[in-house]
C-alpha cells in the first residue's frame, strides 16, 4: 500500500520476488534532530542566554553618559553617606531627603565602597544587577511551574521590554522597585503551584515586598497583590490571607520599613517628615498639575513599555478549562491595578511599571504553548512553535543590536552635548583636589558629583568652619558672602560664577587676604 508524501522504490530479490519499500525521508529526520536539537539547547543553555542578552542589553556604554535626570539625587546622598558614616537619614545637599526611602542610596554607596570606584558605571551598577537577579530568579526558581521554555521566555521578556531597557540602565528608583516586585511574585507562584502553603508560600515574598517599601513606597503591594488575589479567587483559596502566615507576612513587610523609618524621623523632624509624606500622597491622588493630555495618553505610553511584546498577548491556546481559567485570572489581576493606577489624575506611566514582573510570566506561560493561534477576529490562524521560537529570537536580537548600535554610535555623539559634568570641571579650574569646597545650602546640584575637591555641606554662611578657603553659595546668599566679616581682617572674593541648563545660578568664593 502506498502512502502518500513518502518516497517508494521496488526492491527484488531471487528468493522473495519483488517488493514496495519507503525510502528514508531525510528531510523530516532533518526537521526532527534539527527540532530536538533547538528544544535541548533552550532547556540546557537558558541560563547562559539570560546572562548574554542581559549582559548585550545593559552593559555596552553603562558609564559613558554623565548622570541625568533623578540620578543625582540617589547618587549624591549616598556620597555623603560615605563622608559622613551617617545611613540612617539621606541628605541632598544640606538638607534632609524624606521624598523617597534610602534603599537606593545605601545600594549605590555599598557600590562605591566595594569597588572602590565611584563613577556613573559603579552608581548604576545595582539597577542593572537587580534586572539580572529577576531574570535568573525566573529560569530558576520559575522553571518548575514555567518550565524549561517558559521559564527563558518569561527572562527574556523581562530583560528586553522597553520599560526597563529605559530605566535599568539608569540608577533610578523604577529599576529595584520594579524587580524587588518581580522577584516577589516569582517567589509567591512558584511556591503557589508547587502546592506549598503556610511560611514556605509567603516568607520570600515579604522580604522583598518590605524591601520595595524601602525603595519607595506602598504602591507596588497593589500589583503584587492583585494577581495573586485573582489567582486565590479563581481557585476558591482566599482564605490563604486570612491566615497566620499571610499575617505574620504583612508584619515583616511593614517591619522591615518601619526599622528604618521610626529612627530616621525621630532624630529628624517628625512633623515636617509627616507633612511631606501627607503631600506626596495626597498631591498624587487630588490631581496636582493635572494635565487631561498627558493623563489621557496614560495607558497608551504604558502598556508601550511592554514593547516589542504587546501585539503577542493576542495569542490564545486551546487548553482545558482549569488552565484557561487561570490564565485568565492571572491577566485580570495584572490589569485590574494596572488600569486603576493609570486612572489616578497625577499618574505618570512609569507607576505602572511594577506590572512588568507579573505580565513577564504570564507571557512565558503564554509563549510557552505548543497550540497558539491568533484570535477569530485576525482569522484564527494557528502560530506554530517554530514560529514563535524564531519571533522571539528575533525580537531579542534587535533589542540586542539595537543597544549595541547606541553604546557605539549614538552615545559617542551624546558625549559632546553634556550639561552636567562641564560645571564640574568650572569648578576643579578655581579649587584645587586637594582642598575642601563648602557648598552653603546647594539644594540639588548634580554636577558636584563630579568636582575633584572634597564637598562638605553647611546650612548657612555662619556654620562655616574658620579655615574654610572655598566655598559656593546660591546667587541669593551672594550679597551676604560678600560682606561678612566671618574671616576678618580676611575677605571672601567671588572667583566663579556658574550658570546651569537650569538657569540657576552658583556663586563660588575664595577666602583671601585684603
Amino acid at each position: 500500500m502506498f502512502l502518500p508524501g513518502r518516497a517508494w522504490e521496488i526492491h527484488c530479490n531471487s528468493s522473495s520476488g519483488c517488493e514496495n519499500r519507503a525510502m528514508p525521508d531525510v528531510d523530516s529526520e532533518r526537521r526532527g534532530w534539527r527540532q530536538i536539537f533547538v528544544s535541548r539547547f533552550w532547556q540546557r543553555r537558558r541560563l547562559h542566554l539570560a546572562l548574554l542578552v542581559w549582559a548585550a542589553i545593559y552593559l555596552p556604554a553603562l558609564g559613558s553618559l554623565e548622570i541625568k535626570g533623578e540620578e543625582g539625587r540617589r547618587i549624591l546622598p549616598a556620597v555623603t553617606m560615605l563622608q559622613t558614616g551617617n545611613f540612617l537619614v539621606p541628605y541632598v545637599g544640606s538638607e534632609a531627603y524624606f521624598r523617597k526611602p534610602p534603599l537606593v542610596n545605601w545600594l549605590v554607596a555599598a557600590s562605591f565602597k566595594l569597588t572602590g570606584v565611584r563613577n556613573e558605571w559603579t552608581a548604576r551598577l545595582p539597577s542593572v544587577l537587580a534586572v539580572l537577579a529577576v531574570a535568573i530568579a525566573f529560569v530558576t526558581v520559575g522553571s518548575q511551574s514555567l518550565g524549561s521554555l517558559g521559564s527563558l521566555f518569561a527572562a527574556l521578556v523581562w530583560l528586553a521590554n522597553f520599560a526597563n531597557v529605559e530605566k535599568g540602565r539608569l540608577i533610578e528608583i523604577e529599576a529595584l522597585y520594579v524587580s524587588l516586585t518581580a522577584l516577589a511574585f516569582i517567589f509567591w507562584i512558584a511556591a503557589y503551584r508547587a502546592g506549598k502553603n503556610g511560611l514556605r508560600l509567603w516568607l520570600a515574598p515579604a522580604v522583598f515586598l518590605g524591601l520595595g517599601l524601602l525603595a519607595k513606597g506602598p504602591l507596588h503591594l497593589l500589583f503584587f497583590y492583585g494577581p495573586v488575589i485573582a489567582l486565590l479567587w479563581s481557585d476558591r483559596k482566599l482564605s490563604r490571607l486570612a491566615t497566620r502566615a499571610h499575617l505574620i507576612t504583612l508584619v515583616i513587610i511593614f517591619g522591615i520599613f518601619a526599622a528604618w523609618a521610626a529612627p530616621a524621623v525621630l532624630v529628624s523632624n517628625p512633623s515636617h517628615v509627616a507633612r511631606l509624606w501627607s503631600r506626596e500622597f495626597s498631591g498624587r491622588v487630588s490631581g496636582e498639575g493635572f494635565q487631561l493630555s498627558s493623563w489621557l495618553m496614560n495607558i497608551p505610553r504604558s502598556l508601550a513599555y511592554v514593547l516589542p511584546w504587546l501585539p503577542l498577548a493576542l495569542l490564545q491556546f486551546d487548553q482545558p478549562a482549569d488552565v484557561r481559567r487561570a490564565n485568565r485570572a492571572l491577566l485580570v489581576g495584572i490589569l485590574v491595578p494596572f488600569v486603576a493606577i493609570n486612572l489616578v489624575p497625577a499618574a505618570l506611566p512609569r507607576f505602572a511599571m511594577p506590572a512588568l514582573g507579573p505580565a513577564a510570566w504570564w507571557f512565558g506561560e503564554l509563549l510557552s504553548r505548543n497550540n497558539l493561534h491568533w484570535p477569530r477576529w485576525l482569522g484564527a490562524k494557528s502560530f506554530s512553535a517554530k514560529t514563535r521560537d524564531w519571533l522571539v529570537l528575533v525580537l531579542v536580537a534587535l533589542t540586542c543590536l539595537a543597544l549595541l548600535g547606541y553604546a557605539f554610535l549614538i552615545v559617542p555623539r551624546l558625549q559632546s552635548r553634556e550639561k552636567v559634568r562641564k560645571h564640574a570641571r568650572q569648578i576643579d579650574a578655581v579649587v584645587p583636589a586637594n582642598i575642601p569646597l563648602y557648598a552653603v545650602d546647594p539644594q540639588y546640584q548634580p554636577y558636584l558629583f563630579y568636582v575633584h575637591a572634597p564637598i562638605r555641606y553647611a546650612r548657612t554662611i555662619d556654620e562655616l568652619p574658620p579655615d574654610t578657603r572655598f566655598f559656593l553659595v546660591q546667587a541669593r546668599n551672594e550679597r551676604e558672602a560678600q560682606t561678612t566679616n566671618r574671616w576678618s581682617p580676611h575677605r571672601a572674593q567671588l572667583v566663579l560664577r556658574i550658570k546651569d541648563y537650569r538657569n540657576h545660578e552658583i556663586i563660588v568664593f575664595a577666602v583671601s587676604s585684603f
